[in-house]
C-alpha cells in the first residue's frame, strides 16, 4: 500500500493504553523496556494538563540507552532495574509486570524468559506499541488481566443477585469522574449494586471478583467489551441521552429482578433531573435545535452518544461526526480541518485539534466544546456528566448557554462608553445608505454564508456597518469588493 499522510495524530498507543490502564491498580508496579523520556511522556507529562493526575508512582523505567539498542540488548538493565526496585521496598506486595514499548520492540526484545529468572510470577506483557492503537490496547490488557489473574482464580467465584460491574474507567478517558458517577447512580437506582469499578476502583488481587457480578456495564464502547464477553455475564453499555437511558434502566432492571424500582425510579427522574431538558425544549429556545448544526469528534462513545441525542431526541442538525477509533467512512483530521475551514457548523465537540482548526479559520462565531483528549482540559469534578440523565441536561444547558454566549456578542454597546474606553466612533447612518457593487454584495454574502444561522441576521448588520463606516472614513461614494475583503480581514 502507498504511505499515507496522518495530520495531527489523535491516539496513543498500545504502550500507553497498557500504562494507563494497569497503573490504575494499586497493587501492581510496571517496569517499561523504555528510555527515560517514554516514561516522563505516559507516567507525568501528559496526565499532567490532561486528567489533572499527578505522577503516576507505580512504573519505572528501565532507562534503555543507544549501548542497549545498538546491540547488547534491553536484558541486563530491566534486571538491573528490578532488583534495585526490590531492594527498595517498591516491589513489597505489589504484582510486577515488565512491558515493552515501540522502541524495545523495534529491536525485537521480548523477555518472556528474562521475567522467569526474576522474582517468582513477574510476568511480561507484550504491548505491541507499534501497530496497536489505545483502544484496541487497553481492550486486549483487560482481558489479558482476566485470562492471567482473574479467570484462573475465579472457581467457586458465583454471580450474586443485583451485583454489577462496572468496566473501563481508566487513566487518560475524557470525563471519566463525572460519567462514572451518573452511571454508578443509574444502576444503584434500577435496584443493582455495584461490585467492582475495574479497574480505577479495583486491585488485581480484586480481578476474581468479577465474576460475582449478574451483569456487566460496559463504560465505553471503545474498549471494555472483550474483558466483558471473557466473565460471560449479560453485558450494557453505558447510556446518552433520554430515551437510551430510559432503556437501560428497564433493562437493567429486568436482567436484575428489580423492574419495579427500576420503574420508580425512571417516573421520578422524569418528575425532576429531566424537568430541566422539558422547560428548555418548550421555552423561546426551543426554536433554536431545528436551526442550530453541530460537528462531533471524540471517542466512539461520546460520539455516537452525542449524535443520537443532538440528532435524533433534540432535532440539531448533525453536520458530521468522526469517532476514535475512526470508523471506515469517518472523517480524518485532514477532512475535517478542510470543513472547518470552509464553513463551520454553529457547535463543535472535539479535541485539542479541533479547536486548532477553528482558530486557523477564524471562526470566532462558533462555540467549541471539550468533548475529548488530546487537550489541556480538566475533568476531575462530577458534576458535568455526558451520559445518563444527568448528561442529558448537562449537555444541553451548555448548548442554551453557548447560544445565549454567540448572541450576546452582537448586542449593541452604549456608544458613549464604548467611545471613552477608545472603542469605535458612533454610527450615526444605517447600513445600506451607500450602494454596493454587485461583486462586493457577493463577496459578503459568501462571508456570511460561512457563519452559524443563528448570529448571521445580526452580523449582516454589524458587518454591512462596519464596510460603510470605512468607506466614509475614505469618502468612498460606493462599496467595492476590495474594501470589503478589507473590513472582513479587520473583523477577523
Amino acid at each position: 500500500m502507498p504511505p499515507s499522510l496522518i495530520r495531527d495524530l489523535s491516539d496513543t498507543s498500545g504502550y500507553w493504553a497498557a500504562v494507563w490502564t494497569m497503573c490504575a491498580l494499586p497493587d501492581v508496579h510496571l517496569i517499561a523496556d523504555a528510555p527515560v523520556g517514554c516514561f516522563n511522556l505516559v507516567a507525568t507529562a501528559v496526565p499532567d494538563y490532561t486528567d489533572a493526575v499527578p505522577h503516576i508512582a507505580n512504573i519505572t523505567p528501565a532507562t534503555i540507552t543507544e549501548q542497549e539498542v545498538g546491540g547488547k540488548g534491553t536484558s541486563d538493565k530491566v534486571r538491573w532495574t528490578y532488583e534495585n526496585l526490590r531492594a527498595s521496598g517498591a516491589l513489597d506486595g505489589k504484582q510486577t509486570i515488565v512491558i515493552s514499548t515501540a522502541e524495545s520492540e523495534m529491536i525485537g526484545a521480548d523477555l518472556s524468559s528474562v521475567v522467569a529468572t526474576l522474582g517468582e510470577g513477574t510476568r511480561f506483557y507484550w504491548s505491541n506499541s507499534l501497530s496497536e492503537d489505545e483502544w484496541a490496547g487497553r481492550d486486549r490488557v483487560l482481558r489479558w488481566l482476566w485470562e492471567h489473574f482473574g479467570a484462573p482464580r475465579a472457581a467457586g467465584v458465583n454471580p450474586a443477585p443485583g451485583m454489577v460491574n462496572i468496566i473501563g474507567p481508566t487513566y487518560g478517558c475524557y470525563n471519566s469522574p463525572s460519567d462514572l458517577e451518573e452511571v454508578r447512580r443509574l444502576i444503584t437506582g434500577a435496584g443493582g449494586q455495584i461490585n467492582l469499578v475495574y479497574p480505577m476502583e479495583a486491585t488485581l488481587a480484586d480481578t476474581p471478583r468479577l465474576a460475582a457480578a449478574q451483569v456487566n456495564v460496559v463504560l465505553y464502547r471503545e474498549f471494555g467489551a472483550g474483558m466483558a464477553a471473557a466473565i460471560g455475564q449479560p453485558v450494557l453499555y453505558a447510556p446518552f441521552g433520554m430515551r437510551e437511558t430510559t432503556a437501560f434502566v428497564h433493562e437493567l432492571g429486568r436482567l436484575l429482578g428489580t423492574s419495579a424500582q427500576a420503574e420508580a425510579f425512571i417516573a421520578e427522574e422524569k418528575r425532576t433531573t429531566l424537568r430541566t431538558v422539558w422547560d428548555l425544549w418548550r421555552g423561546p429556545q426551543g426554536d433554536w435545535f431545528g436551526t442550530t448544526d453541530v460537528g462531533i469528534v471524540a471517542g466512539r462513545s461520546y460520539a455516537e452518544g452525542l449524535a443520537r441525542y443532538l440528532g435524533d431526541e433534540l432535532g440539531m442538525k448533525i453536520a458530521f461526526v468522526s469517532a476514535r477509533p475512526r470508523r471506515p467512512d469517518d472523517p480524518n483530521n485532514d477532512a475535517i480541518r478542510q470543513t472547518l475551514h470552509r464553513r463551520a457548523p454553529a457547535f463543535v465537540f472535539g479535541s485539542i485539534n479541533e479547536k486548532i482548526y477553528l482558530a486557523e479559520a477564524g471562526a470566532k462565531f462558533v462555540r467549541f466544546m471539550p468533548a475529548a483528549f488530546p487537550g489541556p482540559t480538566v475533568r476531575r469534578a462530577v458534576g458535568t456528566p455526558f451520559m445518563g440523565y444527568r448528561g442529558a441536561v448537562y449537555v444541553i444547558q451548555e448548548i442554551v448557554n453557548g447560544l445565549y454566549e454567540t448572541l450576546f456578542n452582537f448586542l449593541p454597546v452604549d456608544q458613549a462608553y464604548s467611545a471613552m474606553r477608545g472603542g469605535p466612533p458612533k454610527i450615526d447612518a444605517a447600513p445600506g445608505n451607500l450602494p454596493w457593487q454587485l461583486e462586493a454584495k457577493a463577496i459578503l454574502d459568501d462571508a456570511l454564508e460561512q457563519m452559524p444561522y443563528i448570529p448571521r441576521i445580526s452580523a449582516s448588520r454589524q458587518l454591512q456597518m462596519q464596510v460603510e463606516a470605512l468607506a466614509r472614513e475614505r469618502g468612498l461614494k460606493e462599496i467595492s469588493p476590495e474594501l470589503v475583503r478589507e473590513a472582513l480581514g479587520r473583523a477577523r
